[in-house]
């Protein structure tokens, strides 16, 4: 949380003898206030971003935590691999369809069938150009995934890789890149 409103006032106060309500509207402490407060109000929308981008991404991770799990945390085949990269691209399809089956003929796409339909085109478009996951057929990232409790800070330690739906794997590094070759 941003704290520069908090610490502007209270130093206002202070200088003020704690009398910060009888500010004239244009004075230098009412501006200083008001830049304290949109720079708190644009660290929050930015963390805000950063959360939910961070969230998508640590939803991918405890999938793919999940399939090695099941796997008995051994490492998987190429094959494997893209089983579970094409179960990860698809696993919003039914909600999709059922959406949209639900909507009465004749009437705009609801907003939620529109996001669904987004993040499934860009699911598959990533699919297509290079998935980007942590690298499941490798055996000892696989124990250091098993080991992931859900913390942001664990991830780097993690070997990614971007891999193609031809097969091409090509090492990749944490956070995504943003190369795009």
């Amino acid at each position: 949380m941003a704290k520069t409103l908090e610490k502007t006032r209270k130093k206002i106060a202070k200088k003020r003898n704690g009398a910060i309500e009888a500010l004239h509207q244009h004075s230098r402490d009412s501006k200083r206030l008001h830049t304290a407060q949109v720079r708190d109000d644009r660290l929050d929308k930015v963390a805000r971003l950063r959360r939910r981008t961070d969230k998508i991404l640590l939803q991918r991770v405890a999938f793919f935590q999940e399939v090695c799990r099941e796997n008995e945390n051994k490492p998987l085949e190429l094959q494997g691999v893209h089983t579970a990269i094409n179960e990860f691209v698809h696993q919003f399809d039914e909600e999709y369809d059922q959406v949209r089956k639900e909507r009465r003929p004749g009437r705009p796409a609801s907003m939620r069938e529109d996001l669904l339909k987004m993040r499934i085109e860009a699911l598959l478009r990533e699919q297509k150009d290079g998935f980007y996951m942590p690298d499941i057929s490798n055996e000892a990232n696989v124990v250091m995934l098993d080991r992931w409790e859900g913390s942001w800070a664990y991830l780097p330690n993690l070997v990614w890789i971007k891999i193609s739906a031809e097969g091409t794997i090509r090492p990749s590094k944490f956070p995504l890149e943003t190369t795009g070759k």
